[in-house]
């Protein structure tokens, strides 16, 4: 039987550029070679798509830059795979599903996913509206008080007001009685704790914002529970199944982008030491969350338990998440009985039933 031909995408245009790379060559080292022929596409930061076919671990270091080829994924059913650009010709690699780990925005927000829809493409992980509504933070929370599912109190800034230093005490005021203090100030459109700030008093608030607003014209800003960090993974399409949950306790204050990816003193407990109903509580919780954002193939689940009362709240959904070889996603599966590859072989399987129903005439 031929092998399936499999696109992994990353890098990306977002923050999270280098995190996509180690996500990536985890994936690229653990996928079944056996069963998978993989062709390693990478983005850089300028948006130049490249077919890369060096050492894997090359991609982690961005040294594979320099012996990739110019290529491309148009969005022409007629051409349904990679087309390389050398010597002044062209090589075209037909492709039968593509695995975006392009974590944040332009890769994880809707924007490749529709390429891929248009493309008529498999690919692995939500469609373009839930990978969007995912990926801003303010429309999830939205969905999740309307479906019932308890979440930080928020509210939003946006940049433009941040230019208008007339409009600053107005800010403050705002957030001091809808928020309070200590609060979180985040980009709406972003991910790994990038541009995140913890903002403690007023004083702090406007340089917080304006760190946020790096990223993203919308800035959400969180009330700030003293909360223990739970994650929990879910896995499936129509019939989602949940991870256990585990715990992070971070090196820093909060689990910011050095405390997640650097800082080696930031711990992981899975399971999470928490009493049993609790475990389900949170399993469930993100079930009916995942299923609320109508989410896909894979999602990380995001929640904060509040240290004194034991209320769960959900924080978010990341539908394309890290997949490093200490990314929470793949561990708590690995914790619940399914190894790194056979992770990755169902994911792209879930992928190809997603493509498959859409083919079948009702």
């Amino acid at each position: 039987m031929d092998k399936l031909k499999v696109a992994v995408l990353f890098g990306g245009q977002s923050g999270e550029h280098e995190v996509s790379r180690v996500s990536a060559t985890s994936i690229i080292n653990n996928i079944d070679r056996e069963k998978y022929e993989v062709y390693m596409v990478g983005i850089t930061k300028r948006g130049q798509w490249y077919l890369y076919s060096g050492d894997v671990d090359k991609i982690a270091t961005g040294e594979w830059e320099k012996e990739a080829v110019p290529a491309l994924i148009g969005p022409s059913t007629m051409y349904k795979g990679i087309i390389a650009f050398k010597d002044k010709s062209y090589e075209f690699y037909p492709i039968d599903v593509v695995f975006p780990v392009l974590h944040g925005p332009n890769g994880e927000d809707g924007t490749v996913q529709g390429l891929m829809e248009l493309l008529e493409m498999p690919y692995v992980g939500p469609n373009v509206l839930s990978s969007s509504l995912c990926m801003d933070k303010v429309f999830s929370k939205r969905i999740f008080l309307e479906s019932g599912i308890p979440t930080p109190k928020f509210t939003v800034v946006y940049r433009k007001n941040l230019n208008d230093v007339d409009k600053h005490e107005k800010i403050r005021s705002e957030i001091s009685e809808k928020i309070g203090y200590p609060c979180f100030v985040k980009p709406a459109n972003m991910g790994s704790s990038v541009g995140i700030s913890k903002v403690h008093n007023e004083g702090e608030l406007i340089d917080a914002l304006k760190i946020a607003a790096k990223y993203d014209r919308k800035i959400i800003v969180e009330e700030g529970i003293d909360a223990r960090e739970i994650e929990c993974s879910v896995l499936g399409n129509d019939n989602p199944e949940a991870s256990v949950a585990g715990e992070i306790v971070p090196a820093h204050e909060f689990y910011d982008y050095d405390a997640k990816y650097f800082d080696e003193a930031s711990k992981l407990f899975i399971p999470a030491p928490i009493p049993d109903a609790k475990m389900e509580e949170i399993r469930e919780l993100a079930i009916k969350a995942y299923t609320a954002l109508d989410v896909r193939g894979m999602a990380r689940v995001d929640f904060l338990m509040d240290k004194n009362t034991g209320k769960v709240y959900l924080n978010e959904l990341n539908t394309i998440p890290g997949f490093t070889q200490i990314s929470m996603y793949p561990k708590l599966w690995e914790a619940s009985g399914k190894p790194y590859s056979e992770l990755i072989d169902e994911l792209i399987q879930l992928a190809l039933s997603v493509h498959n129903e859409k083919c079948t005439n009702w």
